[in-house]
């Protein structure tokens, strides 16, 4: 018998698993002159649905400004378009400043983009600029909504790349601007966290977590690499805590070659090093392996060599795969199981901790051309509004929801689409 490992997402793989095809239960075709590959969902017209938002940003020496956003219903109809078409690209290198957020509070999402120099606020349901609000040049590579301050509205946060972040109130005034936070470089999102429960939140900006004042809080100092080699990656909470010391959290070191396991208030718990550890997701993914497992890939190799690696919470490397492509990735607890499958875009399918795969995810256009020539992405969220979460696939040409076929809310969806602060990291 051969101990060759399939490669997922080839041909004979797929093929050979012998696993269900499924048809997504919706397909938009992305706007042709206006959409792109970053993609989000959201209700931004208050019908009780869903709608798709995608948008381009330009790039120049890696800064970056959003120069589209279209929004389009689940039949495909443009609800409304704003920006720029002729400048911006289809591609996704990074996240995209483009957000779905009810920022004033009124029990309606908005739209909110950086656009070059500006954070534009536009209506939900009609794209209609709202207000525009002056930030610096170059700080919006993402944005990202913070409770901060206290007000009745949330604050934002943008940033350069790699070396600067601001808050900035619903008002348009600024908190604070921290540069290099704590000596090191930025994380690609600044992630809010209340670490401490007192109503307001922290913000892990890179290897610091900052005071909701924008002041240093403490300094993740890595023991098996060398930090100012990259930056944080990835940030996700593999447990909460009543105090910072209960909290557990998993960060990758982009660069650094690292992953790590620590506490609210900065401990090192355990590390892993030597590979280029991006994404992560947290789930009960392995039967039999006690607490939360981390599932993670590895980029930075050739195609077809394409790892994702199972850890348990102690640091410990319990499963792994290798895939066509695994940087877009997501756990969710598919037909109510009672244990997590792994969604990986480019092999656009469905697998078990040991990697077998359960399904495969039809991406095809409306003429039958498959769909991957550029990659796809994978997001969970609640896309039907039942409470369940189900899976959003897109590519630059098209965005696909596929139905969680589970009637019991088991993803932990509570609002329709995919979130507030999105990330792909």
């Amino acid at each position: 018998m051969s101990d060759h490992k399939p490669v997922l997402g080839e041909p004979e793989e797929i093929a050979r698993s012998g696993a269900p095809v499924l048809q997504p239960w919706r397909r938009v075709v992305l706007d042709e002159e206006y959409g792109g590959r970053w993609v989000v969902a959201g209700d931004v017209d208050g019908d009780g649905e869903i709608e798709i938002v995608s948008a381009q940003n330009y790039n120049e020496n890696d800064v970056h400004h959003t120069t589209t956003a279209v929004a389009q219903k689940l039949d495909g109809t443009v609800l409304w378009r704003w920006g720029d078409p002729t400048v911006g690209r289809k591609t996704l290198h990074h996240d995209v400043a483009c957000q779905i957020y009810d920022w004033d509070g009124d029990g309606r999402n908005e739209v909110i983009v950086a656009a070059d120099g500006e954070i534009v606020h536009l209506d939900g349901a009609t794209g209609a600029e709202r207000r525009r609000l002056p930030i610096p040049q170059g700080a919006s590579d993402c944005v990202a909504f913070a409770r901060l301050s206290g007000a009745p509205q949330a604050d934002v946060l943008v940033k350069t790349r790699y070396t600067d972040v601001w808050a900035y109130a619903y008002s348009g005034d600024l908190l604070w601007h921290v540069h290099l936070p704590g000596g090191y470089r930025t994380a690609h999102q600044a992630q809010p966290i209340d670490i401490d429960g007192d109503g307001r939140d922290e913000v892990m900006a890179g290897y610091a977590l900052l005071h909701p004042d924008g002041s240093v809080r403490w300094v993740y100092e890595s023991r098996a690499a060398d930090p100012n080699r990259g930056h944080l990656d990835a940030m996700r909470v593999v447990r909460a805590g009543e105090r910072p010391e209960d909290w557990r959290l998993a960060l990758t070191l982009c660069g650094a070659n690292n992953l790590a396991m620590i506490d609210g208030a900065g401990r090192i718990i355990w590390e892993v090093s030597g590979h280029h550890f991006e994404s992560m997701n947290i789930g009960r993914f392995c039967p039999g392996v006690e607490g939360m497992q981390i599932a993670v890939d590895i980029d930075h190799v050739p195609w077809a060599e394409s790892p994702v690696w199972v850890f348990d919470d102690e640091g410990r490397k319990v499963s792994e795969m290798t895939t066509v492509y695994s940087r877009s990735h997501h756990l969710i607890d598919w037909g109510g199981r009672g244990v997590d499958a792994l969604a990986i875009g480019r092999p656009q399918g469905l697998f078990d901790c040991s990697g077998r795969r359960l399904a495969t995810f039809d991406l095809r256009l409306p003429d039958g051309t498959v769909d991957l020539e550029a990659g796809a992405s994978v997001a969970v969220g609640d896309m039907t509004g039942n409470g369940v979460s189900d899976l959003l696939f897109s590519t630059e040409r098209a965005a696909y929801i596929f139905r969680n076929p589970s009637d019991v809310s088991v993803g932990g969806a509570t609002v329709l689409g995919t979130g507030e602060n999105f990330t792909y990291y």
